[in-house]
Parts: structure tokens; C-alpha cells; sequence
């Protein structure tokens, strides 16, 4: 229970990293550098965890941090700004997470299927 709170948290830090960094360096670069961080720790946190969840909930931190940030507060300064490397962080950080997440589900229903199915006939000796 406590490395899924973990990784939620990792997500969530990714995010506020990525919020307030994305814009660093050539233009878009920082951004997509970002999103592929986040989708890496989507697939390997399931792979780590052995469950689909495992890569969800980085996911969900990132999400969750990255749209609170992202919404105009009623005094209308934003973070994330609509910019070429804005727009990278954000729509390409949620394509990054929706691929993670499917990766994730799609690795652990097929194993979870083999593992379902059991073991390989035996054949029989001269049969």
C-alpha cells in the first residue's frame, strides 16, 4: 500500500517539476522530455508493481497536478501558458499518460490471461 502511495506521489512531483520547468531550453525540447519521463514512469512502475495499477497512479498525479496548475485562478496569471512548449507539456503529457496507462493494462491482461490459462498439455511418450 505504501509503494502505491509512493507512486502516486511520484507522479504528482513529476508534474509540479514538469509544470514550472517545462519551458527550459530550445522550445519544445523540455516539454517532450517531460512527457516521455512521465509515460516511462507509468510503464515501469507497472512493470515494477507486476500490476496495471502500479502504472496508473503515477499517472493520476500527474493529471491531477498538472490540470489544478494549469487552470486560470480567478485573478487570471496561469502557469502553464499557451505557448509552442506549453501546449507540448500538456496535450502531449496527456497523450504520454493515456499511452502508459493502455501499455500498462494491455501488459498485465495478457499476462494475467497465460497465467489464467496454466501450463501446456503434456503430450505423451509415442503419442
Amino acid at each position: 500500500m505504501t509503494a502505491y502511495a509512493a507512486l502516486f506521489v511520484l507522479g504528482m512531483v513529476q508534474g509540479l517539476i514538469g509544470t514550472f520547468q517545462y519551458s527550459r531550453g530550445p522550445a519544445p525540447l523540455a516539454a517532450i522530455l517531460f512527457d516521455l519521463g512521465i509515460l516511462v514512469t507509468c510503464v515501469l512502475a507497472a512493470w515494477g508493481m507486476r500490476t496495471a495499477l502500479g502504472g496508473v497512479l503515477p499517472a493520476a498525479g500527474w493529471l491531477l497536478v498538472t490540470l489544478v496548475l494549469s487552470s486560470a485562478p480567478a485573478g487570471g496569471s496561469v502557469i502553464v501558458t499557451a505557448t509552442l512548449a506549453g501546449e507540448w507539456f500538456l496535450f502531449g503529457g496527456s497523450v504520454c499518460v493515456a499511452v502508459g496507462v493502455v501499455a500498462c493494462f494491455a501488459m498485465w491482461s495478457r499476462s494475467a490471461s497465460r497465467r489464467s490459462a496454466g501450463p501446456p498439455p503434456r503430450r505423451l511418450p509415442g503419442g
